[in-house]
This record gives structure tokens, sequence and C-alpha cells, in this order.
């Protein structure tokens, strides 16, 4: 039988003992422990969480400026602001993008390519930067979202002021648009203005961007623990966007468009004073609306597919060879040159010679005798200008050109001018690597062979013809101002050289443009019952030449190898006010094309004549026809 063993009730009392000490000790390490980090949070660092929770409490909210308004020289307002919302996610705070679209697509009517951009920008960008989703947000739809908004955390309803063009195609190449900044865009804006959604793009609206957009405000948000604002606690306000005054005047703008009815082309009318733009137009044109909020794929197919090329500004990025109008600057050189003079005749047989060549350079009116200065320009006389650009050289002649504005951007406030072409050895050198021959001058002085010259650059020309010799910078914006109660400032503008120091010459140029009006001259059809006088010059470029000996009848060509026509002129002639170059694509001839839509800007601007069209007619916005000539010159003629 086994001892049963007493208890030691010393010793398992020692043993409570030094448990509790333990239990004590750790208990107390704990407290002292949750004491130091109590002090720690609450005294150490108590700045610290104060600003945290206070950053927590209130929020910096961006505020976007009202951009500026366009107006024309009367002050009809071309570009302006109208309210809108549109629907930001801020993705970190909205959880499963996926389920949150097929959500809100209940609610909101949400297109496949909003959700593709949003998607696209979502991985571009921080998951805490709100992103739009759609762009105007309907009345209806927005009532629908405020109502289930708690179900939507990170996707706010936010009111902004929507870009809208009231005249759109008919000022779409002048004022361009605005378009949703994408990443390139953010890259040169900075962090500063990363809050705007839209930035200019083309036209105006990109060359004035950082005066229209303003500068961003913030404001200080009290919010709870939901997130939903409070109250406001403070703000840096927002400066809007400068305010801009065109010289457009925009009765003149329609009529220019009327007067081109159905025709493909560009046109310029200009204050030969000032330099000023009146009206211009590049046709057929687009309604720049659908790029404001991102054009649809089947919308901007349909532009680009179109043959007229719609989104190509003809004045700023086009040109072709300006033919007869620029044969009044090419005289006066000659005149400078002092290798003629306003009395000189040369006898028009019909056909030009190169001496020591068979090849004849024929006169699209046959031979018209013994040809001065005045007469060469009223009646167009390539003869005089064949043997004038001979004698020149073209190292002469091309210098002379480039004085007159050609070869460079005429410097319009529009980004991207082409320069242009002026036919020289060095341009062709360059460009094919093969020498000058003499033909092409002979050609060059008739403004065919390499010659691309633009329409702003032959306004310019005539422009200068006009006010007694300034090669004025031509510009579209007159004036701003930094605010709606502050006054307009003009747009300073640089000093314009001078093209000629002998007023006797060009004064003879003057009178053969004018000459060009009156009986005997290639415009003297355009004039019938004008109560002003007017000075001009014809002018056809041909898109193809003579087949052997035989001349080509333009109106028997097929539509897209028709010649261009041309006119330039200024009037009234005795007190110029307006200048005009016009440029119709597949025209035929200038004098039957060009010139009664430069008589119908004319009219229209000194008489407040509208042209007469039908009821139904608008801004071509589409035209039947082949591809617009390209910069790139004709094949140079057989030598």
């Amino acid at each position: 039988m086994r001892r049963r063993q007493l208890k030691n009730a010393f010793a398992e009392a020692m043993q409570f003992r030094t448990r509790a000490l333990v239990a004590f000790a750790a208990v107390t390490l704990a407290l002292l422990g949750l004491g130091g980090w109590y002090f720690r949070l609450q005294v150490l660092e108590h700045d610290e969480y104060a600003t945290r929770s206070e950053a927590n409490r209130i929020k910096p909210r961006p505020v976007v400026p009202g951009r500026g308004l366009i107006l024309d020289r009367k002050g009809r307002v071309l570009a302006e602001n109208v309210p809108a919302f549109r629907l930001d996610v801020v993705p970190d705070e909205a959880g499963d993008t996926k389920q949150l679209i097929a959500n809100l697509s209940k609610i909101v009517a949400l297109d496949p390519e909003d959700i593709e951009r949003f998607d696209v920008e979502r991985k571009a960008r921080h998951g805490w930067r709100a992103i739009t989703l759609k762009m105007r947000v309907g009345e209806e739809e927005a009532a629908r979202f405020a109502v289930d908004r708690w179900r939507f955390p990170g996707v706010e309803l936010v009111p902004y002021l929507n870009r809208r063009y009231p005249y759109g195609p008919e000022l779409a190449h002048i004022i361009g648009y605005v378009g949703r900044i994408d990443q390139a865009d953010l890259a040169k804006m900075g962090e500063v203005d990363a809050a705007l959604t839209h930035t200019g793009k083309t036209g105006l609206e990109r060359y004035y961007e950082e005066a229209l957009r303003g500068k961003v405000g913030y404001e200080k948000i009290e919010t709870n623990v939901e997130g939903r604002a409070l109250r406001r606690l403070g703000q840096v306000p927002a400066v809007p966007g400068a305010d801009l005054r065109l010289s457009i005047d925009l009765d003149l703008q329609t009529a220019m468009v009327a007067a081109f009815e159905d025709h493909d082309g560009s046109a310029v009318a200009i204050d030969p004073r000032t330099g000023e733009i009146l009206a211009m137009v590049s046709l057929p044109s687009y309604d720049p609306n659908l790029f404001v909020n991102g054009i649809s794929h089947a919308d901007y197919k349909s532009l680009m597919d179109d043959p007229s090329r719609p989104l190509f500004n003809r004045n700023v990025l086009g040109g072709g060879p300006p033919g007869s109008t620029v044969k009044p600057l090419i005289a006066l050189a000659g005149l400078d040159s002092g290798l003629r003079r306003p009395e000189d005749a040369v006898f028009s047989t019909g056909e030009f010679h190169i001496p020591g060549q068979r090849r004849g350079y024929r006169d699209a009116h046959g031979g018209a005798g013994w040809t001065d200065l005045r007469k060469s320009i009223a009646a167009s006389v390539n003869f005089y200008y064949y043997k004038l650009a001979y004698d020149m050289g073209i190292d002469r002649f091309s210098m002379y050109m480039h004085k007159y504005g050609f070869g460079a951007p005429s410097g319009i406030d529009l980004a991207g001018e082409t320069s242009g072409i002026v036919p020289s050895q060095e341009w062709k050198q360059k460009n094919s690597k093969e020498k000058w021959y003499p033909g092409e001058t002979v050609i060059a002085g008739i403004g065919q062979g390499y010659w691309v010259a633009t329409t702003l650059q032959l306004a310019r020309g005539v422009a200068a013809i006009a006010n007694g010799g300034r090669l004025v910078r031509p510009h579209l914006a007159a004036a701003r101002r930094d605010g709606y109660d502050t006054p307009w400032l003009p747009i300073v503008q640089p000093e314009a050289p001078r093209i000629t120091d002998n007023p006797a010459n060009l004064r003879a140029v003057q009178e053969g443009m004018m000459g060009t009006m009156q009986p005997g001259g290639t415009g003297f059809s355009l004039v019938r019952g004008a109560p002003y006088l007017m000075a001009g010059k014809t002018g056809t470029a041909q898109k193809i030449s003579r087949r052997g000996g035989a001349s080509v009848d333009p109106h028997q060509l097929p539509f897209h190898l028709r010649h261009q026509a041309l006119f330039v002129g200024y009037a009234p002639a005795d007190n110029p006010t307006i200048a005009v170059a016009v440029a119709v694509e597949h025209g035929g001839f200038g004098a039957s094309t060009a010139g009664p839509i430069a008589r119908k800007i004319f009219d229209a601007y000194l008489l407040g004549k509208q042209p007469e069209v039908a009821p139904t007619t608008q801004v071509p916005v589409a035209a039947a026809a082949t591809p617009a000539p390209t910069s790139t010159p004709p094949p140079a003629p057989a030598r």
C-alpha cells in the first residue's frame, strides 16, 4: 500500500506569491508601456497627429477658373462658357471600378468611349486623383445620381463651365477648339494646372492658351467622416482667363462663307492700314463643338475620310503656286532693281524664247504688242514677266520675293503656319540635288513652277501695295482684358518693314492694278455697278501643263485637274480700307470664279450688302471633291 504524500503549504504559498509578483510586474510593465505610448501620441507627437486629423477634416479642393471669352470686333461672343455637370471618380475611394461602372450605367448613360477613356487615364494617373468618367451629364441623369449618391463612394457630380462655339463651322479654323487634357498636356502644364479638364488644341484657343485659361485657385472644405462637404473654411480665389477681342467682323465672315457657295478654297480680308484680319475662311469647314468633350470615332472617321479635308486649314497650312497674282510685286521688283522703268515697253509676240533655245513660253492671251508695266499688270501679259524674270536672274528674283514676305511665315497668331516656297537655286539643290535651269526662272516670273504661297502671304503682299509699302503683320486678336471690369488693352504689333523706298515705283504698280478693273483689264467684268474704285489682279495657277504644242482648256479638264482660281485686290482704290486674297480650288479662272467672290466680299464690307444665297445654304462641312492640292510643286518644265 502506497504512502499518502502530504502537501507543503509553505512551498505552495511561495509559488503563488512568485506567480503573483510576475503577473503584477507584467501588468505594470504593460501599463507603463501603454502610458508611454499615450504620452508619445498625446505629447511628443501631438502636432503631427493634430495636423493629420485636421487634414482628414479639412480637404483642399481646386477651383477651376472660367476660361476667357472670345469676342468679335463688335463685341459678339464667338466662344463662351455654359454651365454643365461632369462625373468624377477617385479610384482609391471607389473600390472595384468594374462593378462601379456596371452600377453607374444603370443611372447614367456611359458610352463605351467614355469607359475606354476612363480606363486609360486610370492606369496612367495616381489613384488618389479624380478622373472624369463622363462629361456633360444631363439634368435628369444628375437628378437620378443625386438620389443614389450614398451608394457610390469616391464619385462626385462636379459642376463646371463647358466651352461652346455658337457659330460652329463658320469660325472653326480661326478660333479652333479646346479638348480634354491628356498626359502630354499634363507634362507641359505641371501639377498646379492639373485640375483643369480642357486645354486649347487648335486655332486661337491654342495660341492664346496661357492667357485664356487663367490660374487655378483652391478652397478649404470641412468634411464629415463620410467625406461629405459641410462648409467652406477659406479659399485662394481662382483668376479667370483673359478675354480676347478679335479684329474679325462676324457679318463679313458670314458674307465671305456665303460668297464661296459650294466651292472649296480659302480667303483672307485684311485692313491694310493695321494688319487686322477682318475675315478669314478655309472651306469646307467642320463643327468644333464635336471636339470639346471628345469626338466620337464615327464623327472623326467621317472628317478624316472626307476628300475635301475639312480639318485642313488652307490659310495656315496650305498653299500653292500664286499664278499671276504675284505679278504686281514682281513688277515692283523690276522697278526697284533698276532693270525696268514704268514706261519701258517690250513687244509681246505671244511666245517668249530664251536665247539659244527653241522651246517657247506662251502667253495665255496671245501677242499683246508693245507692253509697259501698267499694261502688263492690267492685261496680265505673261511675255513681260517671262523676260523680266529672265533678266533679273533667279538669285535677285528670290531676294526680292523674300523681301515681300514670301518664303516665311506671315506671323499670324495661329500655330503651325507654313513658310511656303520661293523658287531659288538653294531650295532646289537642298530638295532635289539638281542644278537650276533658266526655264525655271522664266516660269517663276508668272507665279508657276516651284512656287508655294499661302493666301495669307498674298493678302499681306497686296496690303503692302495698298498701304504705301508697309509689310504689316496679319493678326486676329486686337485687344485683351484681364477681368470683366477692366479696360480693353490693345495688343501691340511689331513695326512693319517697308517693301520699297520709291513711292513713284509703287504708284505705277497701283495704277496697273487699277487698270485691271478698267476696260481692257482682266477684271473689268467685276466692277459693274460698283460705287467705289477697286484695284486688283486676277490669277490662274495651273495644275497641269500644256500637252506638246497645244494649250489646255481648264473647263474641259476633269474637276480634280482644273486650275486654281485666284484674285488679290483692295478697295476703295483711292483710300484702301480692305484688301483681299481669294483662292478657289479647281475654280478654272481667277476672273470668272475668284474675282466674283472678292467682289461680294468688298460689297459686304463697304456697302453692308450680304451675298444673295439660297435659304438652305450653310457653311460647307463636306464636299464631293477630290483631294485639295498639296504644297508639293509641279515638276519643272522641259528645258
